[in-house]
């Protein structure tokens, strides 16, 4: 059984057009990431129906449809409708994370209530730096207020802080991050990306005591580090936090791939994890015990 816990699907103007639809939302970012003035794009295009068939191919029960750090409470409107539309189409393949922009408290409380009547998991993918908050804000702290009462869990993306140069690239505070999981022990917190690695930092018995209820997830790990972070990880912190995700249809393999798919990937931490026990928590013991 594998659940992928790190996907996304976008609209379908964005997949048609995603330079105009860019341009038409003002998401600038999201525009110079997706379709960037020079250089070869590593995102994939696909229809929901794609998707469910790449899904079928790689033996993938499930996957979460993460939501994006859209500038704009406007584009988290319209990609939280279309996630509920996915969800009512297909219950028993997709959970989902909501959409929100902080800095527009109303609409960001509206779309969190939307999400629980419409049995979204969580939010995010949250990414202060690109949408202009800290984590310390206030308009931020209600939110987080609201997922703590509400069981929702949240999803922060985390950039790497040394690496491979890229534009556009937004760095992460580290430090706030602590200081959210300080203010809020008991709320469920996803570091995508491997956390950026803070995951190391759990050697520390502090930060193991305090991150008790921190995750972390896979997605773009082969355009990230070498496959021997797996165990590296599992040494770290234990197979129990970790989430296999994939960021599908992102192209994790570009010089192999012409097509986004999830089986190369796959075949990939089977080969480094060789105890299957393990394999089965990342694979997808984790997230089904973490999103039912």
């Amino acid at each position: 059984m594998i659940i992928d816990s790190h996907t996304h699907l976008f609209p379908h103007g964005a997949v048609a057009d995603p330079r105009e639809y860019a341009l038409s939302r003002k998401e600038t970012f999201w525009g110079a990431l997706m379709v960037p003035e020079s250089g070869r794009s590593l995102q994939g295009w696909v229809s929901p129906e794609e998707m469910l068939h790449a899904m079928d191919e790689s033996g993938i029960e499930r996957t979460v449809l993460m939501g994006w750090y859209w500038e704009h409470a406007a584009t988290c409107v319209e990609q939280n409708r279309w996630y509920a539309e996915m969800l009512a189409r297909e219950p028993g393949r997709w959970h989902a994370f909501a959409s929100i922009q902080p800095l527009d408290r109303v609409s960001a409380m509206e779309e969190l209530r939307y999400a629980v009547d419409h049995g979204f998991k969580g939010i995010g993918e949250i990414h202060p730096a690109v949408q202009g908050f800290l984590l310390r804000d206030p308009a931020w702290i209600e939110v987080a207020e609201f997922a703590s009462e509400h069981g929702l869990m949240i999803n922060l993306h985390v950039t790497e802080p040394v690496g491979r140069p890229y534009q556009p690239k937004a760095g992460t505070e580290y430090e706030d991050i602590q200081w959210l999981v300080e203010q809020f022990p008991d709320l469920k917190i996803i570091l995508a990306h491997w956390g950026g690695l803070v995951l190391f930092h759990e050697l520390n018995p502090y930060v193991r005591k305090l991150f008790k209820n921190v995750f972390y997830d896979t997605a773009a790990s082969p355009l990230l580090y070498d496959p021997g972070v797996f165990n590296l990880a599992v040494e770290a912190v234990g197979p129990e936090k970790l989430l296999y995700g994939s960021d599908y249809p992102l192209m994790l393999y570009p010089r192999l791939e012409k097509t986004p798919g999830f089986s190369r990937f796959i075949d990939e931490i089977r080969e480094v994890v060789p105890d299957t026990r393990v394999l089965s928590l990342i694979l997808g013991g984790n997230a089904r015990r973490l999103f039912s």
